[in-house]
Parts: structure tokens; C-alpha cells; sequence
């Protein structure tokens, strides 16, 4: 693809090299003059004068739009504008430090760096329980796998009327976005992955989508929020006054963008990178550490709105400035804090001068301002709590088993510095009495209960609200309703569902720039090969008509929803198979628990093929279904049907006339149809282009006429086809009285032939009406099955109920007993007296 695509931006004039000898000096007598208010004078050699009273106007025209303005601007206002720019970009992330500051305590939650602590006695305990990082690592595991699918993460479909241009068109896109998403950005893949892994930890997370010059391609980026900052008023990407994106680039990578003309070509020099608490912590968790400085350049880039002097927003019928500040990218380097470049940020035709969009943002729940809240957020306390109770049943163990105390001095134990072994002896210089006498033990307790059931809630509380708890439904009764295992599956999986629904819409946002750059950037036609096929894209392909969206479903978000909902359509197909296609609903069942090549085990069903006469009369025997189809021979066929219900076999059979004269009442219909195709050609045409006319413009549908024109046809044209279905069918009337008069004019045959046509019925309801009884035996065992669950609940409740009564009584009888011992015993002492 490099290949293919213009490295350059949009609408720029790439540079023209012109060798020394081809430039030519041409002397003039004209002299320019600029006045102090900026007026140009030229003064030609007749001693007249031109004046241009702006003469910048003609060169913001001649100049490309997206340009780096900042070689035109002055060096003095470049440095109060990177002065500010930097001011804005430390109070923005300073705003912020509450944010940081719990995000950065939050890691070491995680538990990947284990601490040897010194408290409250030397080697203590320092484990950190795994709940946070077992809901992060199943969050991350699930939303990889369902919303990037193997076979790539988009699909397309066609907006309005459906047409075959629009289905291959939209094939097209598809194609080609999931190929340069899975076989070119070779870092989309593991980007993604690394951000469902981030973004469940500090609910926000960035992607950046541009056109990357070095690398000839489009680029979705992942960007950590602790890399992007906005005002402390900005509540989203989009109404943010300004976008500030921080970007580490080594010193190679920075002079090829100033040598490829991106950046001004100045001298820069490397400061000290100095990491933020965020990237020091990130780091101890991987295990790494700085050692030593390197010559990387902090680039911030600024998404802000300008009023650059010299490009200001000017009114079309006065040409004065509006005041109104523009969208602009601002590129400075931190460390000496100068414009590297400054770039319209709009197009050059958008009346409306709209930012051009390059970050799609991720929340993992929504928070009360622009960042989200993540899972260290709401259960950072939770695992917490649950890491320091784990560590006090772990000390509580070690002094437990490893107890320690007071000595009576004097007593002198042999190697007293080092521990006793297991089925060790040694010696002890006792001065005199029992030596058990002369050791006392500190009373340290068992590990208590009561703190592990502690532990026990607070765990299972953070596992249900990261809705990790889940998998426990597969625990329950095997034999339940799916109905029910449903309803459990959605009640424990409710904020995962949500958030996998926050997830597709910003994945959807993130193919709509995608789209754009591809948009911008693809030559006219565009071929690339894949593997067993070579396949095209056209830059006309991505427009309106196409729709581009995530392969996920946004309501499913796990394979046990997709297989529990794909079960339920099987069992309600199976429950009434004359109003269900069966078909589709073991193949919805195949493709949820992810068989491949259904066909193979579940062959579809054969597709109508038009067929002779003979064979159509051959399955009306053997009850199967067979219809008519244009372009057939309508008269010959049903001239055959008419002979084969002359015979006994077929005249005996009400339901194999049935079916031969529905497809007779076909073929008639068909041959008044092709008849009033020839006889209305010009009519149907002229309806054909009406129709057109107002699927292009819907206007045109409100308008009086124009629907009473189309009406007007329309009514003609089906006038003349019901009179033509009326001469057919009385001719085929006429025909069938021939056929059947020998029939018609016995009595006994008559008779004979009520007598079958009412056995026929009876048996017919006789068959309906077992299956409605199938259908209402299978309805009562489920109702059953329903009740019976609802019975072994209610028996459970009860059997609870009455296990709390017994104890209940239980401690009221002891209650009495121990009230009425203690009387007596008061009325013992009242008899006796007082002592003497």
C-alpha cells in the first residue's frame, strides 16, 4: 500500500527541483514600498503607482492550505505562542493530579511486585489479594476476543434502499478496512490488546487515527490517558477548547520530519526526560528502571482554537476579521518550548471551519467529568481492604507457628541465633528450677474466622460488581428453563453488558475516521492481494451509502449469552416447526458454539430450480413443494397438469389437485404478466424511471402530480393484467369441465368423492388437532418444570424459615431454663438466710 497512497497532506504541491542553470534573472524598474499600516506601493517605470492594500491576501491564496504556517510567522510571536501553549498544557495536567494520584497508588493493587515489609516484624506478609487483577485480566480476555474476531473487526452494510451495487460495495470496504487492520497496521493488534488491559485500570483510554507521513499509511494509535490532557472544563473530545497529546520521539525520528519539511528545520536540543509518577510507577511494575539519560524529545501537540494574526477568520462581504478563533495543531518541544509547526486543523472547503477529528476516547464507566472511572476507582477500596485482611491471617499464621517470647536471664541456649529444625534438640544451661518455668510465650492466635468470612464478602463483592462472578450460573440445575439460566446469566453480567456497549460505539467512531484518512488519502482505484485471491478498492467506495460498524454484537458480549439466546430460538423453533424455519435455527446453534464449515454438517436447503411438468406432477405425489418460474412454457404445463388430474390416482387425492391447480393458478398469473410486459413496454419503463426519480430525490413522493401519474399507470397496467388472469382462468375452467366430465357425471363417483374429500378433512383435523395437543403437552411440561422450580424454592424457603424457629425456640427455652435456675437458686438464699 505504500506504494499506492500519497505520503503527502492532502492538497499540497509537491516541490519542483529546478537545476541553477535554468534560473533566469530578469531586471525590472519597478520599486515596492511597504507603509507602516502594511500597505504595499509599487511604482512602475511611467512613474505610476499600484497600491495592495493587503498584500498577505495573496499569499494565504497561493500557499496550500494545510502548510506549516509557522514558517510565515514571526519568531516573536512563535515564542509567546509556545510560552502560553506550555503554560496551558502544565495547568491542564496539574488539574488533574487528584486523578493521577489515585490512579498511580492504585497499581501497586494489582499485586505484580511483591513487598517485604518490615512491619510489624521483620518478614511479614506483603501479599496483595488478586481481585482487582483477576477482573482486569478476565475484562481484558473477554472484550479481545469478541471484539477482535479472527477474521477481523469490521463489517458494512448498505444505508437505504437495498440495491446489488450497494451490497458489493459495502463487501468492498469491508475487505479492505478488515485487511489493512489485521495484515498492514501490524501494530493495531497488539495496541488494542495492551488497551483492553489499560483501560479497565484508569477508565479512560485514547485512539489516535491520522495519516502517518513516515510510514506512508494510516495510523490508529494507542494513546494512555495519562499522555493526553484537556481543561478542567472539557467534559468531552469533542467541545474540548483544547486537545494536548504528548508524544516522545527520539532524536532520528524528529529530524526526518524537519528534513521532510513537517517540522521547521531549527536546532533542538535534548532535555532532561524527566518521568511523570505515572510512568515510574508503570515501570517498577514491569521491572524496569532508568539508568541513564537519552536523547529523546517531549513533541506536546495541540488541538487548540487561534486567532493567528495574519490568518485570522475574515467576514466574506466586508473582508474584516471576525475575532472568531480557528482550529489549529500546534506542535512545540517541551524542553526549550518552541513551534515546531502550526497547521489549519479544518478543511479547506468546510464553510464551517470544523476541527478535523484525530481522537476517539474509551470509557470503561462514565465518571462526572471528561475522564472515566475504572475499575481501581470502584473497587480499589474493595482490594484494598481484602489485601490488608489477607495479610493479617497470614501473619497471624507465621506467629501461630513460629511463636516468640520472654526468657528468664541467665539461661543460655546453645546457637540461640539460629532456628530450630524440625525433630531438633538442643542444649539449655538452666541455673537451677524447671526449665518450662523459664520461657514464656507472647499469646499470639490462630488466624481468626470471623476475618476470613470478612475477607470472604469483601471479595465476593468486588467480584460481582466487576461481574466476575458469573461463570457460577454452570454451577446451578443443568435441567432449568434457558429462560431462567438467562435471566441469572444477564442479572450477574449487567456492567460488563454496558460496558461493552460504551466500547462499540467508540470502536464504530474510531472506523469512521478510518474511513476518512482512507477517504483522503487512496488513489482513485486501489488493488492488493490477499491469501487466494487478488481483490480491489475504489476511493469512491467510502461514502454515505456505506455504514461502517464493529463485527461485535453490541448486545452480546460473551459466547455462554450468544449460546444461552441461540438455544432458546432452537427450543422455541422445535416447539411449533410449521411457522419456524428450522434451518436457520440449528445453524444459529452451530455458529454460536463456533463450528466450522456448517455446510458440511448441515447442508442448506436445495434452492427452487425451474423443472418439466412430469417432475412437478411426480413431487404433487409425494407432497413436496415445486412452484412456477418465468420464462417456462405456462400453456404446456398446465395442459399437462390438467391431463394428470384426470387420472384416478390424482382426481382421488383432494390434496394433489390442490397442489396441481395452485401451480396452474401460477402459471396463469406469470402468463398474464409477460403478456402485459409486451403489450405496456413503454409504460412499465416510463413507471420504472418515476420510481427512480423518487428514490433520488424523496421530495418528489409529497408532490400531487407526480403520484397521481404513477398511480394512473399503475392502474392501468394491473386493469389490463386482471382482465387477461379472468379470460385464462375461464378457459381453464372450460378446460378442467372436459377433463372431469366423466368424473362429474357419475352419482356413485360423486359420492364416492365426498365420501374421500370428508375423510381427507377428518383426517386433516384429526392431524391438527394432535399436533395442537403435542404443542399443549409440551407447553404444560414446561409450566410444569416452571412451577415445580418455583415449588423447591418455596420448600427451600420454608425449611429455612423453619430451621430459624427451631433455633429460635431452642434459645428461649434455654433463655428460661437458665432464668429459672437462677431464681431458684435466689430463692434458696431468701429460705436460708443471711450468712452469720
Amino acid at each position: 500500500m505504500v506504494d499506492k497512497i500519497d505520503k503527502a497532506l492532502p492538497n499540497v504541491d509537491q516541490e519542483v527541483n529546478i537545476q541553477p542553470e535554468e534560473i533566469t534573472v530578469t531586471e525590472t524598474d519597478e520599486l515596492s514600498e511597504v507603509t507602516p499600516d502594511g500597505t504595499e506601493v509599487v511604482m512602475d517605470e511611467e512613474g505610476g503607482a499600484e497600491i495592495n492594500f493587503d498584500p498577505m491576501a495573496q499569499a494565504q491564496q497561493s500557499q496550500n492550505h494545510f502548510d506549516n504556517l509557522a514558517e510565515q510567522v514571526d519568531d516573536h510571536e512563535l515564542g509567546k505562542l509556545g510560552s502560553k501553549l506550555f503554560d496551558d498544557y502544565s495547568q491542564y495536567k496539574f488539574s488533574r493530579k487528584d486523578w493521577e494520584d489515585t490512579y498511580t497508588k492504585g497499581l501497586d493493587l494489582l499485586g505484580f511486585k511483591y513487598v517485604n515489609p518490615t512491619q510489624p516484624f521483620q518478614g511479614a506478609s506483603g501479599a496483595t489479594h488478586p481481585v482487582l487483577a483477576e477482573a482486569v485480566t478476565q475484562f481484558q480476555a473477554q472484550a479481545y476476543k469478541e471484539l477482535l474476531p479472527a477474521m477481523g473487526p469490521v463489517r458494512a452494510q448498505s444505508l437505504g434502499k437495498p440495491s446489488r451495487q450497494k451490497e458489493e460495495q459495502a463487501i468492498r470496504v469491508k475487505n479492505f478496512m478488515n485487511y489493512q487492520l489485521m495484515d498492514v497496521m501490524k501494530e493495531y493488534e497488539p495496541e488494542f490488546d495492551q488497551m483492553l488491559f489499560y483501560l479497565p485500570l484508569a477508565g479512560s483510554a485514547f485512539k489516535k487515527v491520522y495519516y502517518d507521513e513516515l510510514q506512508g499509511r494510516a495510523v490508529s494509535k494507542f494513546v494512555q490517558a495519562d499522555d493526553l490532557v484537556v481543561p478542567y472544563t472539557a467534559t468531552s473530545i469533542e467541545d474540548a477548547d483544547a486537545v494536548m497529546h504528548t508524544v516522545k520521539m527520539s532524536e532520528n525520528d524528529l529530524r526526518k520530519k524537519q528534513v521532510s519539511g513537517f517540522y521547521r528545520d531549527i536546532e533542538l536540543k535534548p532535555g532532561y526526560d524527566q518521568e511523570t509518577e505515572v510512568e515510574k510507577r508503570e515501570r517498577q511494575l514491569e521491572g524496569i528502571k532508568k539508568t541513564r539519560d537519552e536523547d529523546i524529545f517531549t513533541i506536546i501537540e495541540a488541538h487548540v482554537y487561534l486567532d493567528l494574526e495574519g490568518f485570522e477568520d475574515k467576514d466574506p462581504e466586508t473582508g474584516e476579521p471576525t475575532g472568531i478563533k480557528l482550529p489549529y495543531i500546534v506542535t512545540i518541544e517541551s524542553n526549550m518550548r518552541v513551534v515546531l509547526s502550526i497547521r489549519r486543523n479544518y478543511q479547506p472547503n468546510d464553510p464551517l471551519k470544523k476541527k478535523i477529528e484525530y481522537f476517539v476516547h474509551f470509557r470503561f464507566l462514565p465518571g462526572m467529568g471528561f475522564y472515566g472511572f475504572g475499575l481501581i476507582h470502584m473497587i480499589g477500596g474493595l482490594s484494598r481492604t481484602a489485601t490488608t485482611a489477607l495479610r493479617q491471617l497470614l501473619d497471624a499464621g507465621t506467629l501461630s507457628n513460629l511463636p516468640a517470647g520472654f526468657k528468664q536471664r541467665g539461661i543460655r541456649v546453645r546457637d540461640e541465633a539460629q532456628a530450630i529444625q524440625p525433630g531438633e534438640f538442643r542444649d539449655v544451661d538452666a541455673p537451677g528450677g524447671s526449665i518450662k518455668d523459664a520461657f514464656m510465650t507472647l499469646p499470639f492466635k490462630e488466624p481468626s474466622q470471623t476475618l476470613l468470612q470478612l475477607m470472604g464478602i469483601v471479595v465476593q463483592a468486588g467480584q460481582r460488581f466487576a461481574a466476575i462472578a458469573d461463570m457460577q450460573v454452570g454451577d446451578g440445575n443443568q435441567q432449568a428453563a434457558v429462560g431462567t439460566t438467562i435471566a441469572l446469566l444477564e442479572r450477574g453480567s449487567r456492567v460488563m453488558s454496558a460496558i461493552h456497549k460504551r466500547l462499540y460505539v467508540a470502536m464504530k467512531q474510531e472506523f469512521s475516521l478510518l474511513s476518512n484518512v482512507f477517504k483522503t488519502y487512496l488513489p482513485p482505484e486501489y488493488p492488493y492481494d490477499v491469501v487466494g485471491a487478488q481483490r480491489n478498492v475504489k476511493v469512491t467506495d467510502f461514502d454515505d451509502k456505506i455504514d461502517i460498524i464493529p463485527v461485535a454484537d453490541p448486545n452480546i458480549f460473551s459466547q455462554s449469552q450468544r449460546i444461552s439466546m441461540a438455544q432458546t430460538e432452537l427450543q422455541l423453533a422445535m416447539a411449533n416447526p410449521r411457522i419456524h424455519n428450522l434451518y436457520e435455527a440449528y445453524r444459529s446453534m452451530y455458529e454460536a458454539i463456533g463450528v466450522k464449515d456448517i455446510d458440511k454438517i448441515l447442508p442448506p436447503p436445495p434452492q427452487p430450480q425451474p423443472i418439466d411438468p412430469a417432475v412437478e406432477n411426480i413431487m404433487a405425489l409425494s407432497s413436496k413443494p415445486f412452484q412456477a418460474f418465468k420464462g417456462q412454457d405456462h400453456q404446456a404445463h398446465i395442459t399437462s397438469h390438467l391431463a394428470f388430474m384426470s387420472s384416478n390416482l390424482a382426481r382421488n387425492n383432494p390434496m394433489i389437485l390442490g397442489a396441481l391447480e395452485k401451480n396452474c393458478f401460477e402459471h396463469i398469473s406469470m402468463m398474464a404478466q409477460e403478456q402485459v410486459e409486451v403489450e405496456f413496454r413503454d409504460e412499465m419503463m416510463q413507471l420504472q424511471r418515476l420510481q427512480q426519480m423518487a428514490q433520488q430525490n424523496p421530495q418528489m413522493q409529497q408532490n400531487p402530480q407526480f403520484q397521481q401519474q404513477i398511480m394512473e399507470i399503475s392502474m392501468k397496467v394491473e386493469g389490463r393484467k386482471a382482465k387477461l388472469i379472468a379470460e385464462m382462468m375461464i378457459e381453464f375452467k372450460d378446460e378442467e369441465l372436459k377433463i372431469m366430465g366423466q368424473f362429474g357425471n357419475d352419482p356413485i363417483a360423486k359420492l364416492k368423492a365426498r365420501e374421500l374429500d370428508l375423510r381427507a378433512m377428518d383426517n386433516e383435523q384429526k392431524r391438527e388437532q394432535d399436533q395442537e395437543r403435542i404443542n399443549m403437552d409440551r407447553m404444560k411440561a414446561m409450566m410444569n418444570q416452571g412451577i415445580q422450580e418455583d415449588k423447591l424454592e418455596q420448600n427451600e424457603d420454608l425449611a429455612e424459615l423453619r430451621a430459624e424457629t427451631s433455633l429460635t425456640k431452642q434459645q428461649m427455652s434455654n433463655d428460661v431454663k437458665v432464668y429459672s435456675d437462677r431464681m431458684k437458686r435466689k430463692d434458696v438464699k431468701t429460705l436460708k438466710g443471711p450468712r452469720r
